[in-house]
């Protein structure tokens, strides 16, 4: 005899998949909202934007010099582009509130108390890397092209040229300033552990000034100022590390969850 609710499980697993679909597009919807209408508030401010990103490097420019633009549309997308991306940093926030929304209910008790941290220091740090750029590194890299070049070759750059380059140095020392963040993931997911990173201290600040080399004009000044800031934000990450992990709670207490979420799935499976 055949069972008429035999597909009823199958047809019950699909059901929370589409639901999750349905939140989730919910939630992107939500997001491209708020950058849409950041961005439509932002816009008629546009070229006021990029006057204030151009600030470090005009400031800069032998008197009687300007920036240009070579491409026909370059006035309107450059400004335009600007706009876009800073729509994006400022509606940050609440786009990482809806990703918070929509994992967390997967998540233990205690994953929410970290998770909501973490994320708070994240947004932080990356609007601090930004910050950090602005005010401290793109003084001395345009301070620094802007006195090397042939006396008789005047500096007049281009407006999407400039608006490309400083995107990139925005999102590199965004990235940068995770190191905290990437440090407490590295240990927690048993990747390594502090002792690991303590003794590997000497490669990470070789690397520190590697890299600043890399990301910054070749002084010793600039070179320092981002190495240096890079080397702290590593040692803190291992402070937080060693803090967390004296918090972080035992496996008995892990088990006593899970062994309750089961528990209630047999008690459901039941009813």
């Amino acid at each position: 005899m055949i069972d008429p609710n035999h597909d009823l499980p199958e047809q019950d697993a699909e059901q929370p998949f589409i639901s999750h679909l349905v939140e989730l597009r919910s939630r992107l919807m939500r997001a491209l909202l708020v950058i849409l209408v950041i961005f439509l508030g932002l816009f008629y401010f546009a070229n006021h934007l990029y006057e204030m990103i151009s600030a470090p490097l005009t400031a800069l420019l032998p008197e009687g010099t300007s920036m240009i633009a070579t491409d026909v549309t370059s006035p309107f997308f450059a400004p335009f582009k600007l706009t876009l991306v800073l729509s994006l940093f400022l509606a940050m926030p609440f786009i990482l509130h809806q990703i918070w929304g929509f994992i967390s209910p997967g998540l233990y008790k205690h994953e929410k108390r970290l998770a909501v941290p973490l994320l708070a220091s994240s947004i932080v740090l990356f609007y601090s890397g930004i910050a950090f750029a602005y005010f401290v590194v793109f003084p001395l890299i345009f301070g620094f092209f802007t006195s090397v070049g042939p006396e008789n070759v005047a500096v007049m750059t281009d407006i999407s040229s400039y608006l490309n380059f400083v995107l990139k140095i925005f999102f590199a020392f965004g990235i940068v300033f995770e190191i905290p963040i990437a440090t407490l993931l590295l240990v927690w997911s048993g990747v390594t552990n502090v002792e690991s990173l303590r003794g590997k201290r000497a490669y990470v600040i070789v690397g520190c000034f590697v890299l600043g080399m890399l990301l910054t004009p070749p002084d010793v000044i600039s070179q320092t100022l981002l190495a240096f800031p890079m080397w702290l934000l590593f040692e803190l990450g291992i402070v937080l590390a060693v803090l967390t992990n004296k918090k972080k709670p035992g496996d008995e207490e892990l088990d006593d969850e899970f062994d309750e979420a089961v528990e209630e799935d047999e008690e459901n499976k039941g009813a």
